[in-house]
């Protein structure tokens, strides 16, 4: 009776003792599994079935391999448990990849140790997995992030000098700042600016840390440097508190102080030349002949005073174009003239082509008003005329690059609309949608046609930062967690990098960085609020909520174009625009606009 006692007491303590472990167990937020000698399943933690996707049913008494349809055969665990674990008992921190057929691909940190139970009973494994699949995320997203702005650092064409905190020492200068500087990396660092030749026409450093902490950037312009040869040149400074480090921008200016120096010397020797060269100034009388002309006519049109007076100044002055247009003006001034409500004397200013004595032309630019007798009739018509070739020909080359810079970057947005496309499908066509809204809306709000077309470029283009984001965080059909949203939520500041460089004829970068921000101060990354933000960004902040909010998401289906447009009138004044809510609200309900 005592044996059976005791061997009763025993089999209550060893089950007392298996629900202790069995609760350690579950308790442990990291997957746990527990293997007998055999590799199979004895038990598993909670947090192993809720992160696998697997139930205890499947999982306890069946081999490890055989688990989840085999999808645990993965090599590297079979060699680990197989061949490392007999040999040393435990095995600490393993990175294992796998392509999880129910929860993707996943990296894993493996820790085993073998346990040796009651006398007479086999060893047990436990096995200890962490997904580490974020962090893994989280260091590639920060070390490629690290990479760009090391690229920005050593390849930027101002000398940048950082500088840590406490005294101001040099802790790292860019291969610009050295050829500009002329000390080598080891030479600056340690030293401070003024031990390297700087400080002429800069503040102490304490004076420099106290305007840091009030605006958190300080310039000096035109600071003098005496350069490790003992050449002197011309730098303009800025100086930004980077948290960790002070952060020195420094640009050489030197060519250009000098290129304005001799532009002062020239404009003294020129403007004595100006002061004798006038203008072409001519009098016709009512019947445009003329009476007058000055001597400067011999250096625009090559006649000389005396030839102009015998020729007629419309039809053999002016180039056909020009001709009708003189006369359409001179019949528009006359019919004005004879108004009864005319108060003030009449002028107008005209570009014409005039006809020079070598048969070439010359651009002019001509005023004209009429002179009057003592009851103030008109009795003739005194011009100014002036050369404008070269404005003309600059103007046009200012179209020409303009137009060539509109393709440019058209082209430029439409490769990374295409980027996009292939990458992410869903954010492309929530782009095209967006910007066909914001398109609508912008010419709704007075935009001019230039402003409408930019805004439409920029819908094109608002999410590029999403490229940044791991595609699997991006089509996740679940909610996000607090990372992957913090993650997202980088996109509109890593889109203006991206686009910041780039010359655009429109605030390109500024109206993808502040798409999120709101009219109260709520939306990110910046906290904007009211006029800071954009008026362009504000269009588009409002399109991207009809349109995320209509469309169907990863996550969820489409709450639908209602929905959408209460949100927009709730908050319209709060987190939206008035007038940009209220063109949006006239679009959909009184034009019948559908996203496309």
């Amino acid at each position: 009776m005592k044996d059976q006692s005791k061997i009763k007491q025993a089999m209550i303590q060893e089950s007392a003792s298996r629900e202790y472990a069995e609760s350690i167990i579950n308790s442990v937020c990291e997957p746990l599994i527990v293997l007998d000698h055999y590799l199979r399943v004895i038990t598993a933690s909670r947090s192993f079935y809720e992160v696998f996707k697997v139930n205890p049913k499947e999982t306890v008494g069946q081999l490890i391999y055989d688990l989840g349809d085999k999808q645990w055969d993965i090599p590297k665990l079979r060699e680990l448990l197989e061949r490392i674990l007999p040999q040393k008992t435990t095995f600490n921190n393993y990175e294992v990849e796998h392509d999880f057929p129910t929860i993707g691909k996943r990296i894993m940190l493996l820790n085993a140790r073998q346990i040796q139970r009651a006398l007479g009973k086999e060893q047990i494994i436990l096995l200890a997995i962490e997904d580490i699949t974020e962090h893994k995320q989280l260091e590639n997203i920060l070390k490629k992030s690290e990479e760009f702005y090391r690229s920005v650092f050593n390849n930027a064409s101002d000398g940048i000098v950082l500088l840590e905190k406490r005294e101001g020492k040099i802790t790292h200068v860019n291969p610009s700042a050295e050829k500009m500087l002329g000390y080598s990396i080891k030479e600056s660092i340690g030293n401070k600016l003024q031990d390297i030749g700087f400080m002429s026409g800069m503040d102490d450093f304490q004076t420099i840390m106290q305007k840091l902490n009030e605006n958190g950037i300080t310039s000096y312009i035109d600071v003098s440097f005496a350069t490790k040869s003992g050449q002197h040149i011309n730098t303009d400074i800025n100086i930004t508190d980077k948290t960790t480090v002070l952060q020195c921008n420094i640009r050489d200016i030197t060519e250009r102080k000098r290129t304005e120096e001799l532009l002062k010397q020239s404009e003294v020797k020129y403007r004595l030349l100006a002061d004798n060269v006038h203008d072409v100034i001519f009098v016709l009388d009512m019947n445009l002949r003329y009476t007058y002309i000055s001597p400067s006519v011999k250096i625009l049109r090559g006649y000389e005073p005396g030839e102009v007076l015998n020729q007629q100044p419309i039809e053999q002055t002016l180039t056909p174009s020009s001709r009708n247009l003189a006369m359409r003006t001179f019949s528009e001034i006359m019919e004005l003239e004879k108004s009864e409500h005319v108060e003030n004397p009449m002028s107008r200013t005209l570009q014409l082509e005039m006809n020079r004595k070598d048969g070439s032309t010359v651009w002019t630019e001509v005023k004209l008003s009429f002179i009057r007798d003592e009851s103030n009739q008109p009795v003739g018509i005194m011009g100014v005329t002036r050369d404008i070739t070269e404005r003309r020909q600059a103007d046009e080359k200012l179209l020409q690059a303009l137009e060539k810079l509109r393709k440019a970057f058209g082209s430029t947005v439409q490769v990374m609309v295409s980027a996009i496309e292939m990458r992410d499908p869903y954010t492309a066509s929530h782009q095209f949608r967006v910007a066909n809204l914001a398109y609508a809306i912008a010419s709704k709000v007075g935009f001019s046609d230039d402003e409408i077309e930019g805004i439409r470029m920029a819908g094109f283009i608002h999410d590029i930062g999403k490229l940044s984001i791991p595609a699997e965080i991006l089509s996740k059909p679940t909610k996000l967690t607090n990372i992957e949203f913090s993650l997202i939520k980088e996109h509109s500041r890593i889109g203006y990098e991206m686009l910041k460089d780039i010359e655009s004829p429109w605030p390109m970068a500024q109206i993808v960085y502040q798409h999120h921000e709101r009219m109260d101060g709520s939306g990110y990354p910046r906290n904007l609020k009211g006029d800071a933000i954009l008026m362009d960004a504000r269009i588009m902040a409002v399109a991207d909520v009809v349109e995320a909010m209509a469309s169907h998401r990863p996550y969820r289906a489409a709450l639908g174009i209602e929905v959408a447009l209460e949100e927009i009138e709730k908050n319209k004044g709060i987190l939206y625009d008035d007038v940009v809510a209220d063109a949006c609200l006239k679009l959909f309900r009184e034009k019948g606009y559908h996203l496309r």
